[in-house]
């Protein structure tokens, strides 16, 4: 089989890897680069296709074609780039520019869908859900995302915004998001809201994974207030996931999905919430790390 190539997109760093095949993410190559977006659209490019040289070189093989996982995704209808973090990529033609600078194929997806299509081919679906078909992997961290895999496939939809569910109407509290709307469930539960929530309570500035530690502790009542209000809005958003996916399985990933409290609390106030008398929906931790995103990205 020919080795595949994959490159994840990130505001901070870009990461390359060549596997070996789809059954197998075997690597035979796997570099990091810093993306210097400060330094403009171009710079980008050209960094990924030093990145790929660098890649090709290592391996002796050149690319036929390349996945690549980033922030947003592309607009069907205009063929350019939205929704991403890294600003000064929104409204490019990210992947013709990329096609013509390297002179392969280009796939790109959202980051989300490379994760939840990486754990479901390799990691924790694989491992330990039987007959997968419908699964809902979750990034949340400095913002919400998520991706949605049927059978083995990503499902992107007409306007490529499948599984955006961090997009959805939560809570008022939440304030005004980026995306120019109010209350998305990414202004209530991602992990720079709920640090902003607890430092609105106290005036301390911590990390969230610090505000969980301090909430399992008996005199933290602004702790134990910022992890309910993570646990009972993750619940909430999540449960209208599940009336309209149902899927077999979520895995839950990002910064924010290494908090315990959403297996057990966050679950239960799913279970509160769900339109099913029960819940039997199995919520997975993720197997592979910061490897999912590019192995995803390789398997485009």
């Amino acid at each position: 089989m020919t080795p595949l190539f994959g490159i994840d997109l990130g505001g901070t760093k870009i990461e390359g890897v060549v596997i070996e095949s789809t059954t197998t993410p075997e690597v035979l190559c796997r570099k990091r680069i810093p993306t210097e977006a400060d330094q403009g659209y171009g710079h980008i490019i050209d960094q990924i296709d030093s990145l790929v040289q660098s890649l090709s070189k290592e391996v002796e093989i050149s690319p036929k074609k390349i996945g690549i996982g980033t922030p947003g995704a592309i607009d069907p209808a205009s063929g350019t780039l939205k929704n991403s973090n890294t600003v000064c990529l929104n409204g490019q033609p990210l992947r013709d520019d990329i096609q013509e600078k390297l002179g392969v194929p280009v796939i790109i997806e959202n980051d989300a869908n490379c994760f939840a299509l990486a754990e479901t081919r390799f990691g924790c679906v694989k491992h330990q859900v039987t007959d997968a078909n419908v699964i809902f992997g979750v990034i949340m961290g400095t913002g919400v995302g998520g991706g949605i895999v049927v059978n083995n496939t990503i499902l992107k939809g007409k306007h490529g915004i499948g599984g955006e569910w961090g997009h959805n109407f939560l809570y008022e509290s939440g304030g005004p998001c980026y995306c120019g709307k109010t209350g998305c469930v990414e202004t209530v539960i991602s992990g720079t809201a709920l640090e902003k929530y607890y430092r609105n309570l106290t005036g301390q500035n911590n990390t969230l994974k610090k505000i969980a530690q301090l909430a399992r502790k008996e005199d933290q009542p602004e702790a134990k207030d910022t992890i309910d209000r993570l646990t009972h809005y993750f619940g909430k958003a999540i449960a209208n996931v599940i009336n309209i996916l149902d899927p077999d399985a979520i895995i839950l990933g990002g910064g924010v999905g290494n908090v315990p409290e959403l297996y057990t609390e966050g679950v239960k106030y799913a279970r509160k919430y769900v339109f099913n008398p029960e819940l039997n929906t199995p919520f997975l931790k993720p197997e592979l790390g910061d490897s999912a995103g590019v192995f995803g990205a390789a398997i485009l």
